[in-house]
């Protein structure tokens, strides 16, 4: 609707001598300030508001309505084809279109749309009226040009999904690899300390006994992460490398300023050894926020936060850029995949600008119970 009364703003003072004009641009028509010449305005921006609403709904019958509107309005300016400001609403309408439908509605509108352009130009020379052929091309030419900026912005925020989607089977598989890695290792543990009990329990009772607490133990943290994986594990895609943690986060900062990016790491409360899938976990996040940063922020530091709480580990990833935190890039896939490996482990992940400026990344893993 606001291009609707751009439209017609725009109409009216071509028709008025602004300040510095001998004569008007346009000559305004013989019923254009006659009563039922704004009449007909008045019913053209009628319909054109009928159409606007229900955009989102009927996008077809929208685009009808605000093709009847740009038609009506150009009848009481006495001119030889619509022009193009009548028209702005109807391409507006149709990138959205364009953008957001499938491609056969898309292909209608478009149709629908040309269709009008050339039924006015030829009921004009029927009628034996002057025609504005060649601006009635320009015009169409604009429609043309919006619909297939339309389409493109479609099919790239398809690709964006798509991209989401991978983004999201990549971590999922990610995740599932390292619990394969944790549970493969305690299951040899337990193994091992099973047999060592058997063949001692008989002649070394203490012996055995620190073997079957070592299993307990075992068990209760390799259990832990089983509560924690979400999704069946699958084949590894052979991409998988060694499992880092929050212990190599200094060698990240260190990268990362070399690369031309300071990062301060700041570590709050008792730094304490977590279960392996936190561990891990919580390095690729800050690693995922960190390269954010690098590749989108444009700034030339940034703040990492890890505070050790009683029942959870606390994330920040602050920074000052102008950056929006959207990189897909990494090894954590963006934000889908870190917001994917936050709720895996039944955390709380929050991104968003800060209001000083720059971006805040920051995430709550829950931590087991002790023992």
């Amino acid at each position: 609707m606001v291009a609707w009364c751009a439209g017609l703003a725009f109409t009216f003072l071509m028709r008025v001598r602004l300040p510095g004009e001998v004569a008007p641009s346009m000559t305004p028509g013989v019923l254009l300030y006659r009563w039922d010449g704004l009449l007909n305005l008045g019913l053209a921006t009628a319909t054109a508001l009928v159409g606007a609403v229900s955009l989102s709904r009927r996008p077809l019958g929208s685009l009808a309505f605000l093709l009847a509107a740009a038609a009506l309005a150009s009848i009481p300016l006495s001119v030889a084809e619509i022009p193009m400001a009548q028209y702005l609403a109807v391409n507006v309408a149709l990138y959205y279109i364009a953008a957001t439908r499938p491609r056969r509605d898309a292909v209608v509108a478009l149709a629908m749309a040309l269709a009008v352009l050339a039924g006015y130009v030829v009921t004009r020379g029927l009628i034996g009226w002057t025609v504005g052929t060649s601006a009635e091309v320009a015009v169409a030419l604009v429609t043309v040009i919006a619909w297939l900026i339309g389409r493109s912005a479609g099919q790239a925020q398809e690709h964006t999904r798509q991209l989401t989607e991978q983004a999201v089977t990549g971590e999922r598989l990610r995740i599932a690899r390292e619990l394969h890695d944790m549970v493969a290792h305690s299951v040899g543990i337990i193994a091992l300390q099973a047999g060592a009990a058997r063949r001692v329990i008989a002649t070394r009772p203490e012996r055995a006994e620190a073997a079957l607490g070592e299993i307990e133990k075992v068990g209760r943290e390799t259990l832990s992460g089983l509560r924690r994986m979400l999704v069946a594990l699958r084949e590894s895609d052979g991409s998988s490398g060694d499992a880092q943690g929050l212990a190599d986060l200094d060698r990240l900062a260190a990268t990362t300023t070399g690369a031309g990016v300071r990062v301060e790491v700041r570590r709050v409360g008792e730094c304490r050894p977590l279960p392996g899938e936190i561990d891990v976990s919580a390095y690729r996040l800050i690693q995922e926020a960190v390269t954010n940063v690098v590749r989108h922020a444009g700034t030339g530091s940034c703040e990492v936060v890890v505070e050790y709480r009683d029942e959870e580990l606390s994330i920040e990833v602050l920074d000052e850029g102008r950056g929006r935190g959207r990189g897909g890039g990494g090894s954590g896939y963006g934000l889908a995949g870190m917001r994917e490996r936050v709720a895996l482990l039944n955390g709380v992940l929050s991104t968003g600008p800060r209001p000083g400026g720059g971006f805040r990344v920051a995430a709550r893993l829950p931590l087991p119970e002790a023992g």
